[in-house]
């Protein structure tokens, strides 16, 4: 399946790319903004973050078919400030930013980001990292799931939502993904199961934004990024 990424051509435009510029890509994915950057750059050069290493794995040949006037690193991007130190790099010239979830993360159904497959909940986009969307739904507190399910959902049954995860999992751990869209379901009035769209969207995109820290993440980077802008640089997030 190709992969499309998200408004490229606005979003490079806006940029404006020079040939000679220092560009940061803080969420490479599969590469479909960095590919263009990179495109651009003549003696400059790209750093692109990802927290997903199979994301790395699978962009870096398409960025090498470009050129070499790249380095991909490892890490959450509200490194950016630690991470472009330890390079030597000062002020750049522009940063990109496609927040969210990338679609091969959630057309993987063995990473259980997805209320379609059945999966171990997991949703780290960091495979390395320790906490998983198991953790949160089997160990967070009554009180930190409601607030989650608010914060990060805006889910208006997040009381409810959260009540039943923590009565079904006294009995058993909510181990995989269907076993907690089920759970959503028993918790929700049939009005609300008749409307279009599933039931569990709203718990599992704030389920995915707590494992994956990605508000407080984003909250840092901005500042971080803007701060690190040459005079006439741009940032588009």
């Amino acid at each position: 399946m190709e992969h499309k990424s998200v408004l490229l051509d606005e979003t490079i435009d806006l940029l404006d790319v020079k040939p000679d510029g220092i560009y940061v890509d803080c969420t490479l994915g599969r590469g479909g903004h960095s590919s263009e950057i990179l495109r651009r750059l003549q003696t400059g050069h790209l750093y692109a973050f990802d927290m997903d290493q199979k994301a790395i794995d699978e962009s870096t040949p398409r960025l090498e078919a470009i050129s070499d006037r790249f380095t991909c690193i490892h890490a959450p991007f509200d490194e950016l400030d630690s991470v472009l130190d330890s390079f030597g790099v000062g002020k750049v010239d522009g940063i990109l930013m496609d927040l969210g979830v990338s679609s091969p993360q959630f057309d993987d159904g063995a990473r259980g980001f997805s209320y379609r497959e059945d999966a171990r909940l997991d949703m780290r986009m960091d495979q390395d990292q320790a906490l998983s969307a198991w953790d949160v739904v089997n160990a967070y507190t009554q009180e930190d799931l409601t607030r989650i399910l608010k914060l990060y959902g805006e889910e208006p049954f997040a009381g409810k939502i959260a009540a039943a995860i923590v009565r079904a999992r006294q009995t058993a751990p909510v181990d995989t993904t269907f076993q907690l869209t089920d759970v959503i379901r028993q918790a929700l009035p049939q009005a609300v199961l008749r409307k279009k769209g599933h039931p569990a969207k709203r718990t599992f995109q704030a389920i995915r934004i707590e494992v994956n820290r990605e508000l407080a993440q984003l909250e840092s980077v901005l500042q971080q990024g803007l701060d690190r802008l040459k005079p006439g640089g741009r940032m588009a997030v």
